[in-house]
């Protein structure tokens, strides 16, 4: 048995190490050996000096999430920690990961009724008030991650230690929810500024330990090695007795002054996330604001809130999406990339971001362009990325895994090289040859194309069984999916690597087959084509972008044809008009204008809108909903990912969804562009097709696959 004591250091490798086959723990220097208490999910012990220690281990998994059957035995643990009748009660997790991951979000996906919900978050309320009442000193010590539900376990405790690594939010608004489970009381209650607490709720982020302790949600930030010695001095000091409501928290319990700040966290919630699209955050303000002086009352209107949100659309499809971004991960896991070298060709905005991610994912990287002085400007936005926000981090040892390589040496060593030079495809087809001529003959060789077929581009290589495509979105470092481009020769170990690769660089990857403009770009065209269109019947460009907005999207295409760049769109399309023939049509010749004169957007200060300071200039337009202009927008957008179905570009709808949602922001809470025409009905969305088809031309014919899509 492992005893606590002032002078022990349990560390958490060691707690690690007690496996599933060893159930006994040994008294250092005794040799005397105890059985503990095992359970699937718990295990607790009992130590010399009557401190009982609980672990949660969720059996079978790398990470700790509180499930319904991770909470029955919570129950069942805490009647016999009663019986033991233990000084104190020592609360961890024995994941290398973190503390917990919040609650097992699968055990709700079936429950379509709020009473249901709400009885099953009543049960686990309870569970958590039974380890608040406790009548000894409870522990609760962090590491790693605690997030939404393994937040509100730790706040059941009386008091928090947090290793310094330890990282605490709630991010249950990023499913369309909030707390659930205490979260809201116990935190306010906690809170050392009631308001910066339900900022962290509303925004979903994630705070260091030390924000945590400065917000008083954490009691105590000390190392591993300090833990034990933190441990018995909150026992022997009776920490959990010395608790003063902040004066800031008292005048919150006023009811005026919570609905004159409630509105101001309206407004500023309102700039970010439509009410109609996303009520969770409003649901959280009116909760603070009608309930926030009286505990008791807050805590049963968080349950019928919960209850209300999570059977709700908004959050279904959020969910959804949620494990769509896990099936996306799921595509690089089960093979070891052992990559630890690439050399990126070509400094430009792609080129110079992907080497700058690469190299603050951990890998060591060499940027090759024509002369030092084009890389230049790439390790200067390298700096930026990597300094953060704040800018004080230390950078140096990201900048010393980015080399700047103008002769290429780095080709010989590398595991990994990437094209990423000018969309011109002899440019690449010499590029790519002449690195292959001077990589190592078991290295991988990948091409950022945006649209090419590999097919053009494999043709002269000696080895296109190492080649691929690695498509990186702009902004790298925001864009979180990357298409892995396959074709016919490719050899699938390659390809798993590359998979692999790209999910341990904290991106998804999305497997797709070679075809212009592979998924993303290819779904994008046709929805970019009809504003242009629309605008040159006359629609002005602040409408059409508003219109895309208020549908969900994150810019409109108007904005967006300016971000990724003019000359960027109209290769996209002159690539794309082989395959799609008719349903493609032209550009007005104005915007081939505008790219031969250099605007080209963003990048060069104009372009369909005048660029200042990174933003568009944009006037002031009155908005109306159009619902005829906002179809001509969608459909086109949700036919074209059909028809990447029917034709295999991914392997399957689901696929599909997860890559246009993280490829191109396509509103989540609508679940998916194909999710999308399933709720609103596949006959309206093809009668609907057929009706513009009819009025504008061939391009909105309903693609042939629409009658095969599941219900």
């Amino acid at each position: 048995m492992i005893t606590m004591g002032a002078t022990d250091s349990i560390r958490h490798d060691a707690l690690l190490a007690l496996t599933r086959e060893h159930l006994t723990f040994t008294l250092p220097g005794s040799g005397e050996t105890r059985i503990d208490r095992r359970y699937h999910h718990w295990r607790w012990h009992m130590g010399e000096d009557n401190v009982a220690w609980l672990l949660l281990d969720r059996e079978d998994v790398s990470t700790n999430t509180l499930s319904l059957a991770v909470m029955a035995e919570f129950d069942r643990v805490l009647t016999e920690i009663e019986q033991a009748a233990p000084r104190a009660l020592v609360l961890r997790s024995a994941k290398a990961n973190g503390f917990a991951a919040g609650a097992d979000i699968s055990d709700f996906t079936s429950m379509v009724v709020a009473a249901e919900v709400r009885a099953v978050v009543s049960e686990g309320v309870r569970h958590l008030d039974r380890l608040a009442a406790l009548p000894f000193p409870t522990i609760a010590v962090i590491h790693g991650f605690c997030l939404g539900g393994g937040l509100e376990l730790a706040l059941a405790c009386r008091i928090r230690i947090a290793r310094d690594d330890a990282r605490l939010g709630f991010p249950e608004v990023m499913l369309g929810l909030h707390p659930g489970l205490g979260g809201t009381w116990r935190s306010l209650g906690l809170a050392s500024d009631p308001v910066e607490a339900m900022t962290l709720m509303l925004t979903g982020r994630t705070i260091e330990a030390r924000q945590a302790k400065r917000l008083n949600l954490v009691d105590v930030v000390v190392p591993e090695r300090h833990v034990a010695g933190a441990v018995q001095w909150a026992i022997d000091s009776k920490l959990n007795l010395t608790r003063k409501q902040p004066l800031k928290a008292r005048a919150m319990l006023s009811a005026p002054v919570r609905a004159f700040i409630a509105a101001k966290m309206v407004s500023a919630t309102e700039e970010k996330a439509p009410r109609q699209h996303y009520p969770a955050p409003y649901a959280l303000i009116d909760l603070w604001r009608e309930h926030g002086g009286n505990a008791a009352t807050l805590r049963s209107a968080e349950t019928e809130s919960f209850a209300r949100m999570i059977t709700g659309e908004t959050a279904q499809n959020l969910i959804r999406v949620y494990f769509l971004r896990e099936r996306l991960k799921a595509f690089g896991k089960g093979t070891s990339h052992d990559i630890r070298h690439v050399h990126v060709i070509g400094a430009g905005v792609m080129g110079g971001d992907i080497a700058a991610w690469l190299a603050k994912q951990g890998l060591h990287v060499t940027l090759q362009d024509r002369d030092v002085s084009l890389i230049g400007p790439a390790i200067q936005r390298a700096a930026k990325l990597f300094a953060g926000r704040r800018g004080n981090r230390d950078i140096r040892p990201q900048l010393d895994r980015l080399v700047p390589d103008p002769k290429g040496y780095g080709l010989a060593k590398a595991d990994l090289v990437i094209e990423a030079v000018p969309e011109q495809l002899d440019l690449k087809r010499q590029v790519l040859a002449d690195a292959e001529a001077r990589m190592r003959t078991d290295a991988i060789l990948a091409t950022n194309t945006s649209s090419l077929r590999l097919e053009s581009l494999h043709s002269g290589l000696r080895r296109p069984g190492q080649f691929l495509g690695l498509h990186f979105f702009n902004p790298v470092a925001r864009m979180p999916l990357v298409e892995v481009v396959t074709h016919e020769l490719l050899e699938q170990p390659v390809q798993a690597r590359v998979l692999s690769l790209v999910e341990a660089i904290d991106k998804l990857p999305l497997p797709v087959k070679s075809a212009p403009g592979f998924l993303v770009n290819r779904i994008l065209t046709p929805y970019m084509l009809e504003a242009l269109l629309a605008h040159d019947e006359g629609v002005r460009p602040e409408v059409i972008d508003a219109v895309a907005v208020n549908f969900g999207m994150p810019m409109g295409p108007i904005e967006l044809a300016d971000t990724v760049g003019l000359d960027v769109a109209l290769n996209v399309v002159r690539s794309m008009k082989g395959i799609a023939g008719a349903s493609l049509p032209d550009l007005p010749d104005w915007f081939v204008s505008l790219v031969n004169d250099g605007k080209l957007g963003r990048k060069t200060g104009q372009g369909l809108y005048p660029w200042k300071d990174g933003k568009p200039v944009k006037a002031k337009v009155e908005f109306k909903p159009d619902p005829l202009l906002e179809d001509r927008l969608m459909l086109p957008l949700v036919n074209t990912t059909m028809w990447c179905v029917r034709r295999g570009i991914v392997i399957d709808e689901d696929a599909a969804d997860a890559g246009v949602i993280f490829g191109t922001g396509f509103a989540p809470f609508r679940g998916g562009p194909l999710h999308y025409a399933r709720k609103r009905g596949v006959n309206a969305i093809v009668e609907r097709l057929q009706l513009l088809a009819d009025q504008y031309g061939s391009r909105f014919a309903p693609d042939a696959g629409w009658q095969n899509l599941k219900p």
